[in-house]
């Protein structure tokens, strides 16, 4: 099976541990297990209670307690309607594996995480763009969509927050995505793994799953959650779905680990507290970002309403890539390249790290945008 290479994530891997400052990170801020542990109230530094666990296969699907956890956060979901799997990009996989064929039309926005094209298209299906577009604020053309998803759709695929825009698609939106899949019979995928990270309100955008009854929504423990060394995600959607990402799953996964488990369960049944940390430090960060912003003149955006990552506009005739790789050569930031996503002319940041990584990191970006404007 042919597949495209995974442009960010080639990009990661060869640059993330050659800087000082990372701004192309994606998650909040990591916790430590003691910091988890205190947010969960558990004063055993010994973590006595994993002393006895032995180290099984665990439950396949998730402990009941793992998936009651996750199925709360949802309006309609209960603990049959999950299934765990290794991180958000498994739960991902899982489903376009589970539920497109050769031939198959999809409809993926663009940009979004690559796994929602590339996927498909090494699979055998017609994978069509659905540009998301500045002036419509990164949000889907409607109009566009039911015109695509006319001929006749598989799955459509979304990304709600966005990555790499922070743009956010509220109840209405997409209950009027579910119309236009209705419509058509298909499936709307919707990667949610930045959901709880909302600027506004408790955080948590409606999701996908409780929208639409063909609406599968994968999420995980990395982003909002702060705890992406556990790899644990999941799906949540109808039995239908959940039955035929369990055969592929089969083949790949069998279970996650139970300490992974044990500790996704942890963060879960206390997560006012981790997504109150988590909010704390994306609302506090994106503030001091926009600050910077327009200051720069530079840089433009459009500035993001939830997530971890806003793409930045730069006026410079350089590509992007040789953007990124000179600011971390001369200064020791690590953005994304917008080539890496689609966007070229563009760059990723991600604001959610330590504050002081944050200010550190743009003061010493202003510094290289002025040489090459020719202020400094």
């Amino acid at each position: 099976m042919h597949i495209r290479p995974f442009g960010v994530e080639i990009w990661m891997n060869e640059f993330e541990t050659r800087c000082e400052l990372n701004l192309a990170e994606t998650c909040v801020e990591s916790l430590t297990i003691a910091q988890l542990l205190a947010l969960a109230g558990k004063n055993d530094p010994g973590l006595s209670e994993l002393l006895p666990m032995k180290m099984t296969y665990g439950a396949i699907e998730g402990s009941d307690r793992l998936r009651d956890a996750i199925a709360s956060m949802y309006e309609r979901q209960a603990r049959s309607n999950i299934v765990v799997t290794h991180g958000t990009i498994g739960a991902n996989s899982l489903v376009h594996q589970a539920l497109v064929s050769r031939g198959d039309r999809v409809i993926s926005v663009i940009p979004t995480y690559q796994q929602h094209y590339s996927i498909p298209e090494s699979i055998g299906a017609e994978v069509v763009h659905l540009r998301l577009r500045e002036e419509n604020g990164f949000l889907p053309d409607l109009a566009e969509l039911r015109d695509l998803a006319a001929p006749g759709v598989r799955l459509i695929a979304i990304n709600n927050p966005n990555n790499p825009t922070g743009a956010l698609m509220d109840r209405a939106m997409l209950e009027e995505i579910a119309a236009i899949a209705r419509a058509s019979g298909a499936w709307v995928l919707c990667d949610e793994v930045y959901r709880g990270t909302d600027q506004e309100g408790d955080g948590m955008t409606v999701s996908m799953a409780d929208v639409y009854e063909k609406g599968v929504s994968t999420a995980g423990m990395s982003k909002a959650f702060s705890l992406a060394g556990l790899r644990l995600g999941w799906v949540a959607g109808p039995a239908e779905a959940i039955e035929a990402v369990m055969h592929h799953r089969d083949y790949n996964t069998i279970s996650v680990g139970v300490i992974d488990d044990y500790f996704a369960t942890l963060a879960l049944e206390n997560r006012d507290k981790v997504l109150s940390r988590s909010q704390a430090i994306t609302r506090g960060n994106l503030a001091m970002l926009a600050e910077w912003v327009e200051r720069e003149p530079l840089i433009s955006w459009v500035r993001p309403r939830s997530g971890t990552t806003a793409l930045l506009k730069y006026d410079l005739d350089m590509p992007s890539r040789d953007v990124c790789i000179a600011l971390l050569q001369e200064t020791g930031v690590l953005f994304t390249p917008g080539s890496a996503m689609e966007m070229e002319g563009h760059v990723r940041i991600g604001y959610a790290n330590a504050p002081e990584i944050l200010k550190a990191g743009l003061a010493r970006v202003s510094d290289f945008l002025a040489r090459r404007s020719g202020r400094g």
